[in-house]
């Protein structure tokens, strides 16, 4: 009989043809399309934990209570908050899109599983501005590959992935307006559509990406991280964060250089869009969303503003 929402109904003797949940992540992988190692390794390093703890199966075949199973699991091996729901968006993207391109027809038991709130998420400090004209010093100090990445960041707010991932000529310096391009390259793409943007380069970001420039043989931007086929964000956060904490102590890690930007462009009174445009953070509304946004030479002077501060906000410190 042809009854409505018969595959909501689960018995033993009712044969599961979905898809396995491995198999399903091979499909999930060629319907995307995605060149991106680190996403690749992600999604399939995600199903095989799940595979791990309840079995490779058809991916309408796992329980609800199977999913709160996976829940605990992942929380007992040390993962904070974020990261599991991270795990479980991908594990719920994995299997509907594979339900929908394919007409699977199921639910998906990772859809609704509930989150408690374990208070393990530590918010990110960002780096107060003695501390940060302290990291930008040592890094003129150095003078190496490692340390130009870090002053880049630290004044244009960047990404860790997205600075890394950079080719040397989205680094524009023979203009009025010297400036870095973020855009998606087939060795790195970016996080959301709207990362895409054009930041002014100011201060400690002019002075590292002219560096750089000079100093890289090849097409990459940084050719210790990428070779322009793999990014290595993994291996630049964990040798910039060793360093950082030498500098700075174990508060902060190299995200908290995004951070900071944000705060200090507030202090200066930024507006919230110009912000959001400057650090490829997502629009608030739809009318955020209709003309060009604000100019590289608006852009520019916020940000040599934002520098300007800094400096004011280290000597009152230092001599207070």
């Amino acid at each position: 009989m042809d009854i409505p929402a018969i595959h909501l109904v689960k018995s033993d003797d009712v044969e599961d043809s979905s898809p396995l949940l491995l198999n399903a992540v091979e499909m999930y992988l060629s319907i995307k399309g995605k060149t991106d190692k680190t996403f690749i390794r992600t999604a399939r390093r995600n199903a095989t934990y799940v595979a791990k703890v309840l079995g490779n199966k058809p991916i309408t075949s796992y329980a609800t209570s199977e999913a709160a199973k996976f829940r605990d699991w992942c929380f007992e091996q040390g993962m904070s908050l974020n990261t599991v729901k991270r795990v479980f968006a991908a594990i719920r993207s994995i299997i509907n899109l594979v339900k929908q391109e394919y007409g699977v027809e199921g639910s998906n038991a990772f859809s609704r599983t509930f989150m408690p709130d374990k208070n393990s998420t530590s918010k990110r400090k960002s780096v107060p501005d003695d501390v940060l004209k302290v990291i930008q010093d040592r890094c003129r100090a150095t003078d190496d590959e490692p340390r130009w990445l870090i002053s880049l960041l630290s004044d244009t707010g960047m990404r860790l992935s997205e600075a890394v991932g950079l080719a040397r000529e989205d680094i524009v310096l023979d203009t009025a307006i010297p400036h870095v391009i973020v855009r998606p390259h087939p060795w790195r793409g970016l996080k959301t559509k709207g990362s895409a943007r054009t930041i002014p380069l100011v201060g400690e970001a002019l002075w590292a990406s002219t560096n750089a420039i000079q100093a890289s043989k090849s097409s990459q931007l940084f050719p210790r991280y990428c070779d322009g086929t793999i990014t290595n964000a993994n291996s630049a956060s964990a040798t910039l964060n060793k360093w950082l904490k030498q500098v700075a102590g174990n508060a902060y890690v190299i995200h908290s250089m995004r951070h900071s930007l944000r705060d200090r462009l507030r202090v200066v009174n930024c507006p919230s869009e110009m912000i959001d445009q400057i650090g490829g953070w997502s629009k608030k509304s739809a009318g955020e969303g209709y003309g060009e946004g604000f100019s590289l030479k608006l852009l520019a002077d916020m940000l040599t503003k934002c520098r300007e501060n800094l400096f004011i906000t280290y000597d009152t410190v230092t001599h207070s």
